[in-house]
C-alpha cells in the first residue's frame, strides 16, 4: 500500500499528525509528556532487572500505560483513521486497477551580492535559485517543509568540482543540470521517489541511491550532489 501512495499524500498525513501532536501537548493535554516519561522509566528499570518478579510487574505496568497513553493521542487516532481510509481506498483501487509487476533495470554507476546564499535556509515554504544569471556558490543548506529548486542553467560552474548539499525534512527537491555537466549523486530518503535523468520514479523506503555519469572523473565541469530527505521526491533533469 505504501508503495502506491504518492509522496504528497504521505507528506500531508505526516504534517497533519505533527500539528495535532503539537496542539495536543500545548493546549489540551499538557500532562502527556509526563505520562510518557513516567511509563518509559518504568519500562527501563523493569527491563533492566527483568529476571526479578517485581521488575516484571514494573515493566508491564509501564508498557500497558505507555500503550494506552499513545493510543489516546489525537495524532495517533488520526493516523489510525488515515491508515484505515487508505487501506480501503487501496483495496478498491487494486480491484479496478490490478498492479502489474514488471522487472525494471536501472544502471547505477553509482547579478548577485557576494556572501548571500543562493538558497536561503527556511523551515517553512519553498525556495529556488534565481531565475536570472547568477554567480555560482556551493550550496549547503538544511530545510524543513516545502520544495527546493536548483537551476544550474543560469550560472557558470567553476572549473573544479561544484557541490550541492541539501538536507531536507518534508518536500521535494528538483535540480536542473545542463547537458555538458558531469554529475555524481548520492541520495538517501526515508520515504519518497528518485528520478535521475532517464531513470524514473525509483521508489525509496529508507534507502540510498548513488549515480555517476561515466565521464565524471575525467571531464569538467562537474558537480557533486548530496541530498537527504525524510519524506519527499528527488528529481534531477537535464536542461
Amino acid at each position: 500500500m505504501l508503495k502506491r501512495m504518492s509522496t504528497d499524500t504521505f507528506n500531508i498525513i505526516l504534517i497533519i499528525g505533527v500539528i495535532l501532536l503539537i496542539l495536543e501537548i500545548a493546549f489540551f493535554n499538557g500532562g502527556l509528556i509526563f505520562s510518557v516519561i513516567f511509563s518509559s522509566v518504568l519500562i527501563y528499570f523493569g527491563w533492566k532487572k527483568y529476571k526479578k518478579f517485581w521488575a516484571k510487574i514494573m515493566f508491564w505496568i509501564g508498557a500497558i500505560s505507555l500503550f494506552f497513553t499513545v493510543l489516546n493521542m489525537m495524532a495517533v487516532r488520526f493516523l489510525i483513521i488515515a491508515a484505515v481510509v487508505l487501506f480501503i481506498r487501496h483495496y478498491y483501487r487494486s480491484k479496478s486497477e490490478p498492479e502489474r509487476i514488471e522487472p525494471v533495470i536501472m544502471e547505477e554507476e553509482f547579478p548577485d551580492t557576494e556572501g548571500k546564499p543562493l538558497i536561503k535556509q527556511k523551515f517553512f515554504g519553498s525556495e529556488a535559485t534565481p531565475d536570472r544569471p547568477y554567480k555560482w556558490r556551493d550550496i549547503n543548506i538544511q530545510g524543513g517543509i516545502g520544495d527546493r529548486i536548483v537551476d544550474l542553467s543560469n550560472t557558470v560552474l567553476p572549473q573544479d568540482e561544484a557541490v550541492i548539499s541539501i538536507r531536507h525534512f518534508v518536500g521535494n527537491v528538483l535540480i536542473y543540470i545542463p547537458y555538458e555537466v558531469e554529475v555524481s549523486i548520492h541520495h538517501s530518503a526515508i520515504f519518497g521517489r528518485a528520478g535521475i535523468f532517464q531513470y524514473r520514479n525509483k521508489k525509496l523506503m529508507n534507502q540510498v541511491v548513488s549515480f555517476q555519469t561515466p565521464s565524471y572523473t575525467l571531464n569538467k565541469p562537474r558537480i557533486k550532489i548530496i541530498t537527504s530527505i525524510a519524506s519527499g521526491d528527488l528529481e534531477v533533469k537535464r536542461i
